[in-house]
């Protein structure tokens, strides 16, 4: 079967006032210098410029903050969290704003984006919250002679490094948790998405964010920067958001100074659907997992599992939903698919199909991209698709339903399990008990069951294998950014 490269089906394009907005909040950012273009994915157009910023100006950020980091710690709970609450409001009231900005640079429909920006501003609402909740202990020696007491403190200066999938989400999930525990931060978010960043710090400082609190840089020489700051004794804490060779370079230069580390790195889900699944719930649910953001997200179903059974009617309904899908600018009224990051991707996605075609897979939708400007690509359902494909081997990071089938549950979780990441996977059955001994055969740190989008602020975030270290959101987010401390009471006997 031949793949089509590119076709002339007209794309929704931006509406006038949507993108008007979206440039308003653009200009209202205060920038403090040019040097790295930011793109709309829809259209290639520049649409800003941000610093790019040498490995001195890395350095005098981290001054700033560690100044500024001394007063923070010392505040008291309340305080922290007073702040982190206005930081809150100033974020919903600003939700429109945030979203227009994030579908302008970054290309996902305003409907995902008002869901990013609830999803991000949960983030700040959890922290303000669990900070005046810190965790303690007390308790007595076995021996008797002596009581312990636990503490948390804490651990210093938070390097955040942040991806362009999620530009305010991957901000805040970092940021937040950061302050609540006292923490002072230099967050670099990726060039590719900055502004939401830019914007959203801004806001934390209207609400009372010490100014020099939080710094912010962007930069094209990410190897220089991460070497220069995670080398700097100020320094105490590293958290990444990104691909698994680049977080095993940042642990290399952790070590040397026995950082405390935070790594949210690749996935490669499986999603699993059961003869006895709920058909139209395990659609709904593959759907979501899939689409979100454009198949652009970490824990998006990759490796689709349909057991023989359901596989037919499966797969028949998943198609008609994605041929359905309507596909142009995220600032379009009725755009349900947006632009993919860049042109790489786009190709990246042609080259799957193609591959997985060769390979013997059947090409039901999809599959090409669009003759006209932005980086854009079909939602696509490949079915039959075999185990040495491309596209069952990487990351997709696109809107690629790579679907392959299976016979009995043990088959199926040893090829879930085939794979040295361990991020997120999902099971689609009615039958409870499968559900939960499925998940916990899965190798993975997080597992939707009947459901495509399982993260929340109050879960613990993270991955076992090659998927990470450490875990954001709920309260062990918290403690990614504390120390643990005991002090020793002795006991004296008395008569």
């Amino acid at each position: 079967m031949s793949v089509t490269t590119n076709v002339a089906t007209p794309l929704i394009t931006a509406d006038a006032d949507s993108l008007r907005h979206a440039d308003e909040v653009i200009q209202s950012i205060k920038l403090p210098g040019q040097g790295i273009a930011v793109q709309d994915p829809a259209t290639a157009e520049t649409i800003a410029h941000v610093p790019d910023a040498d490995v001195e100006a890395a350095l005098e950020a981290v001054g700033k903050a560690d100044a500024a980091g001394a007063d923070w710690s010392s505040s008291t709970l309340r305080q922290r969290a007073d702040v982190l609450h206005a930081w809150y409001n100033k974020l919903v009231a600003h939700t429109e704003d945030l979203a227009h900005l994030i579908s302008r640079e970054m290309g996902k429909p305003l409907a995902e984006a008002r869901g990013e920006v609830k999803y991000g501003t949960d983030f700040v609402r959890w922290y303000a919250e669990e900070a005046v909740r810190p965790a303690g202990n007390f308790r007595e020696t076995p021996d008797g002679g002596a009581s312990l007491l636990t503490r948390r403190s804490p651990v210093g200066l938070a390097v955040l490094i942040t991806p362009w999938n999620f530009p305010l989400a991957m901000a805040t999930r970092k940021i937040a948790p950061a302050l609540a525990a006292g923490c002072p931060v230099v967050i670099k978010p990726a060039t590719l998405t900055p502004l939401t960043t830019y914007f959203a710090v801004q806001l934390a400082i209207e609400a009372g964010v010490p100014e020099e609190l939080i710094q912010v840089i962007t930069t094209s020489k990410s190897g220089a920067f991460s070497e220069a700051v995670l080398l700097d004794p100020r320094v105490r804490k590293v958290s990444f958001t990104g691909s698994t060779p680049v977080g095993r370079q940042l642990l290399k230069l952790a070590s040397q100074n026995v950082l405390r580390s935070s790594m949210e790195l690749g996935g490669n889900a499986p999603l699993i659907v059961f003869n006895d699944a709920d058909l139209q719930r395990a659609v709904d649910g593959t759907f979501a997992a899939k689409l979100r953001n454009g198949g652009q997200s970490c824990i998006g179903a990759n490796r689709i599992y349909v057991q023989d059974g359901i596989a037919d009617d499966f797969v028949s309904a998943l198609t008609e939903r994605f041929a359905q899908v309507a596909v142009g600018s995220g600032l379009g009224k009725q755009t349900a698919l947006g632009a993919l990051i860049d042109d790489r991707a786009v190709a990246q996605m042609q080259a799957y199909t193609e591959n997985a075609v060769s390979l013997g897979a059947t090409l039901l939708t999809g599959g090409h991209g669009y003759d006209s400007p932005g980086n854009f690509f079909a939602p696509t359902v490949l079915d039959r698709v075999t185990e040495d494909s491309d596209v069952a081997q990487s990351e997709i990071f696109g809107p690629i339903a790579a679907i392959q089938r299976f016979s009995s549950e043990t088959e199926v979780i040893n090829r879930a399990n085939a794979t040295e990441f361990g991020l997120a996977g999902y099971v689609f059955t009615e039958n409870l008990d499968r559900a939960l001994n499925v998940a916990d055969r899965l190798q993975t740190g997080i597992v939707g069951i009947n459901q495509g989008v399982p993260s929340n602020a109050a879960a613990p975030f993270g991955g076992i294998k090659q998927s990470g270290l450490g875990r954001e959101g709920s309260a062990e987010g918290l403690e990614e950014y504390e120390n643990i401390r005991f002090y020793n009471v002795a006991r004296r006997a008395t008569a």
